[in-house]
């Protein structure tokens, strides 16, 4: 099957499930790439945690920052469904940076992560991720900006309302009457810069080296896995990944290492017009359609060259 013949499959797919997206799998050992939309721009929500762990590691490699400092850490007196780790506490914790690092990847603790952003501000976080050679992410604000959205102002029963209001809201150019979710002030990146940034972490880069490892094997350790990971994980291959949601957007990347040598970096970047927190199919379609470019391009590296 030809690129075009894969690309016209997967829109379709994608449209007929209610989808737009961003997606890119990059093969590390070629630089060989086969993507949708790479460069479209998207509000990233939690996957704005990668930067801000390379940028927490970057310090505690150069000394500015001990690992083991403990940091008192308010509740996070969440009661919505969704958030993890500190996010729900109903109590002051005291929890070593190292281990602030580990929630704000491993379980996507909101909490954990503005914790870490006290240590490093967004603005620091954006120096850091420039330093590394790596464009088009920007780091904008914290984490406790994502809850306060409608879906949080609204009831538990107007989930809809809050998703249709995020569905609705989009203006030209990407804009959005919620802050979150509007690429100009919101966290954002594409897929092609998670690329670059995930190949930063895999190959020799600019980051020092003990800091990629650390990141890489916090993605490992990566506790969500409804997304790509049925697709991507198996005996004979390791994936490490980072999820991102917020309302109606839904996002992933992350990096396949199969046993036979193969290291492709994926990002799958979405957004719904369907009007329902709760999609399984969608996160099953994003798995197939990123699955069929690395599928695709994997087999181009199978071939004779």
């Amino acid at each position: 099957m030809n690129d075009e013949r894969v690309m016209r499959e997967v829109r379709g797919l994608l449209a007929d499930a209610g989808l737009s997206g961003s997606f890119l799998v990059r093969d590390l050992a070629t630089g060989e790439e086969i993507g949708l939309d790479p460069d479209l721009e998207f509000p990233v929500a939690s996957l704005v945690k990668v930067p801000l762990a390379v940028a927490v590691l970057g310090r505690i490699h150069d000394g500015r920052i001990d690992g083991s400092a403990l940091i008192d850490v308010a509740p996070g007196l969440i009661t919505s469904p969704g958030p993890a780790g500190l996010s729900k506490f109903r109590h002051p914790a005291r929890v070593a940076v190292d281990d602030l690092l580990y929630l704000t990847i491993a379980i996507s603790d909101n909490a954990a992560a503005d914790a870490l952003f006290d240590l490093v501000p967004p603005a620091e976080v954006a120096r850091a991720v420039r330093e590394a050679g790596i464009t088009g992410i920007a780091v904008r604000h914290r984490m406790r900006d994502l809850v306060e959205t409608p879906a949080e102002r609204l009831g538990p029963g107007e989930v809809n309302l809050a998703h249709s209001l995020a569905i609705g809201s989009r203006t030209a150019g990407r804009g959005h009457l919620i802050p979150q979710l509007d690429v100009s002030r919101a966290n954002s990146g594409s897929a092609r810069a998670f690329v670059d940034l995930l190949e930063a972490l895999w190959l020799p880069s600019r980051v020092p080296a003990d800091v990629t490892a650390q990141v890489r094997s916090l993605m490992g350790e990566n506790v969500v896995r409804q997304r790509l990971t049925p697709d991507f994980s198996s005996d004979a291959s390791k994936w490490s990944s980072k999820t991102g949601t917020l309302l109606n957007h839904r996002h992933e990347v992350g990096v396949v290492e199969h046993d036979d040598g193969g290291t492709f970096a994926v990002a799958a970047l979405t957004e719904s017009n369907v009007p329902a927190a709760i999609q399984p199919a969608a996160e099953a379609l994003m798995a197939q359609v990123a699955r069929t470019l690395h599928d695709q391009l994997r087999g181009s590296w199978h071939r004779p060259r």
